[in-house]
């Protein structure tokens, strides 16, 4: 049962890592944008982001770090666990005034995150 606990935990860093180095990066492309693109296509941009980032992931860890068994649920658990943690960042920016993107809300967290954990099921080894 540890050993699930930590492959999950496992799982949820590498999105968790990614996605906030994503919102890094995506913050320094931002600046230069004033008017904010339709939710829709952001939707799109992230969910194509997260695709990428899990790509990437497979290039440095190319294979599962949840067991067969579990990687359902891992699916599921960990892209609301990421979406979690990306909004709990968007409350912690707010707070200090710092101005916030789209991935600091849970559903585009979410998304970035599902759409790297997709790619990471369907694709490690």
């Amino acid at each position: 049962m540890l050993e699930i606990i930590i492959q999950i935990v496992g799982e949820f860093l590498l999105q968790a890592i990614l996605e906030v180095l994503g919102e890094l990066g995506l913050r320094a492309v931002a600046e230069p944008f004033s008017k904010p693109p339709n939710p829709y296509v952001a939707a799109w941009g992230y969910a194509i982001f997260g695709l990428l980032a899990g790509g990437l992931s497979l290039l440095l860890l190319p294979h599962h770090l949840v067991e067969a068994g579990w990687r359902w649920a891992n699916l599921l658990v960990t892209p609301l666990a990421a979406g979690l943690l990306m909004s709990l960042l968007g409350t912690w920016r707010a707070r200090r005034s710092q101005s916030l993107l789209r991935i600091d809300r849970f559903a585009y967290g979410f998304l970035f995150a599902l759409a790297l954990a997709l790619v990471r099921f369907r694709f490690a080894q």
